[in-house]
């Protein structure tokens, strides 16, 4: 019983009866009733299994041929009007998955648990393929799959251009990012539903544009002022979406860099969901109206000016940083701040990441540009929204800056008071000869 074959053949045995047993319940009674059941399931795998063991990988496409000949053989002579195929697929993938829990039984046997999942799933899959996904979420879902799994692998990953300071991949990286949190709260809202109205709906909005949410938020509260304290914690939990962004995609770029901004982003989070959650509490109150459902998961210009937004940044930077060295990364990220403060702190990570800044270096630079963007915030907040909107928005959006910086003021104060110090010694002071 210690014998591994032994084991894997057990192995090869449940899955066939894994697999068996859902296609049993699923072939129907009487002459319409499909072939393969439990005892077909249960062998074929063990069929796989055996001639793995007997011939190795030879035999067993020698087995799975035969087992495809014998199911196509049997497909035709049926005479079915129904032109589904899943057993008929699957029997042959049982065969493979028998074998393959010759070598791999751990592996094999996750996929079989896979595979009985599908199959058992059907109905929910099929009504939710065809009612719940609409054809631009199938259409959204496509082309995020595509940018992860077609072009990702195809850009190259090496600085190029002018003062090598794009690098493509990285770029493209950060596309596929804005994409898919945005394509996250986008689901998150569907799953949910509008219950929490404004508020919630400001949340996931925020991982698309929370300048744009403010301004979306601070319109609506204009036009139905009965919705102000919803419209004002929307406004004020997008910038909620705005540290968790930034905390991913500037993490993504460089580690460090997001290491040495975890107090200023700590701080400016609590602060966020502290005031916004103040103003939910109210809004849930009181009758909120549901939010619409966006009919995109996420938008694809958006995703692309970002990127093209950051190629500029990142040129701006390398060109100011090498005419005016660690000022001109500041200046960039003030400029950069105003149209989107994550373009500019990924900007700002990447030059950490291809050493050309320490990590400590960064981080005025990426607190100004978040300063910079909340200006363009209360801009919206103001236009958009009246007085009553911006009286109430305004001092949520300057209090998470204000708390960004003192984040930062925490940070530097620990890191100084744990820097070694230096020993006051003949050696260590400047000599007075000349």
């Amino acid at each position: 019983m210690t014998d591994p074959r032994i084991v894997n053949l057990g192995v090869a045995l449940a899955i066939g009866m894994l697999i068996g047993a859902e296609r049993e319940r699923s072939k129907g009674e009487g002459p319409a009733r499909a072939p393969a059941g439990l005892r077909t399931f249960t062998v074929a795998s063990l069929s796989g299994a055996v001639a793995f063991l007997a011939g190795g990988s030879l035999l067993l496409a020698v087995a799975t041929a035969s087992a495809a000949l014998l199911v196509a053989s049997a497909y035709w002579r049926s005479g079915s009007d129904d032109p589904g195929l899943t057993s008929e697929v699957v029997l042959i993938l049982t065969v493979l998955l028998g074998g393959f829990a010759m070598q791999e039984p751990q592996f094999a046997g996750g996929l079989a648990v896979v595979v009985t999942v599908l199959l058992f799933a059907k109905a929910r899959l099929h009504d939710f393929v065809r009612s719940t996904v609409s054809t631009n979420e199938l259409n959204d879902a496509l082309i995020l799959a595509a940018a992860t799994l077609v072009i990702l692998p195809l850009v190259p990953d090496r600085q190029i251009g002018p003062f090598e300071a794009l690098n493509p991949r990285s770029i493209w990286i950060v596309i596929v990012l804005v994409m898919s949190i945005s394509a996250a709260g986008y689901v998150a809202v569907r799953l949910l539903g509008a219950r929490f109205g404004l508020p919630l709906s400001g949340l996931m909005s925020g991982f698309i544009s929370s300048t744009a949410t403010i301004g979306a938020m601070g319109a609506r509260a204009a036009k139905s002022p009965e919705t102000l304290s919803a419209a004002v914690a929307g406004a004020v939990l997008s910038t909620v979406a705005t540290i968790v962004q930034m905390a991913v995609v500037v993490g993504a770029t460089s580690f460090a860099t997001l290491q040495s901004l975890t107090m200023p982003l700590l701080l400016a989070l609590g602060t966020a969901i502290a005031y916004g959650a103040v103003f939910t509490i109210l809004a849930l109150r009181s009758a909120v109206p549901q939010a619409a459902k966006s009919e995109r998961a996420f938008s694809l210009s958006t995703a692309f000016t970002f990127g093209g937004i950051l190629s500029v940044i990142l040129l701006a930077s390398a060109f100011l940083q090498d005419r005016f060295g660690t000022n001109g990364v500041t200046l960039a990220a003030a400029l950069a701040g105003l149209v989107d403060t994550h373009a500019a702190a990924i900007s700002a990570a990447s030059m950490v990441a291809s050493a050309k800044l320490q990590a400590a270096d960064v981080v005025t630079p990426i607190l100004i540009a978040l300063s910079t963007n909340t200006i363009s915030k209360i801009v919206f907040a103001v236009t958009s929204g009246g007085r009553p909107f911006a009286l109430r928005v305004v001092p949520g959006l300057a209090l998470v800056a204000v708390a960004a910086w003192m984040g930062a003021l925490v940070f530097q104060t620990s890191a100084d008071l744990h820097a070694p110090a230096i020993p006051d010694t003949a050696e260590s002071r400047p000599s007075t000869q000349p």
